[in-house]
């Protein structure tokens, strides 16, 4: 598919970290260069969002049953000119730049990907799929950063992602957990009522 992180993380070497073995934060050196390149990145945020998704539904057809927009669209011309993946690879690429503008504040970028992680659990979207966007979101990138790409940088970013997306899975099961609580107890169910006297 033109990058050869497409498919590492289904061989594990991007891909998702369980709860209990979370992602290192990125080291500062790292953030460094995270927001160094995100300045250039920054300049193309729209059209990075689309190439990521377009490549997300071409490497991982499946993702594509998480939207309900883009389910039966199989031709990639008409995902590249939809207004709706547009606004959604915006809103993700404006969760990445929340993202890096908290890496000095990592209490406030832990808030924010746990929160994203738990509404994810409303839309459907199971964690299996957060790596993926990472490896995406690298692909579509390194074209526009050019020589300013080193290994190094590339390690930044998936120590980013890996960090960010470990939160989100558990955020996503924090909130399963929650709604099976709340479907479980008869006092916070509206058609189970106390008839004890």
């Amino acid at each position: 598919m033109g990058c050869a992180i497409s498919g590492l993380e289904a061989k594990g070497e991007f891909g998702e970290r369980t709860t209990e073995d979370a992602a290192a934060t990125p080291s500062e050196p790292q953030i460094q260069m995270i927001k160094e390149s995100w300045k250039v990145i920054r300049d193309d945020i729209a059209k990075v969002g689309i190439i990521m998704f377009v490549r997300l539904f071409e490497t991982h057809p499946e993702c594509k049953d998480v939207f309900f927009l883009f389910r039966d669209v199989e031709d990639l011309e008409r995902l590249r000119t939809s207004r709706e993946l547009r606004a959604h690879g915006l809103r993700v690429m404006s969760f990445i730049e929340k993202s890096v503008a908290r890496l000095d504040q990592l209490e406030r970028l832990e808030a924010l990907a746990l929160e994203l992680g738990k509404s994810h659990y409303h839309y459907n979207a199971p964690p299996k799929y957060y790596s993926y966007v990472g490896a995406e979101f690298i692909c579509a990138v390194r074209p526009i950063l050019k020589e300013k790409w080193t290994s190094e940088l590339e390690e930044a970013w998936k120590t980013l992602f890996q960090f960010v997306t470990g939160l989100m899975k558990r955020g996503y099961e924090e909130e399963g957990d929650r709604q099976r609580e709340i479907a479980a107890s008869p006092k916070e169910r509206p058609d189970k009522r106390n008839t004890a006297i």
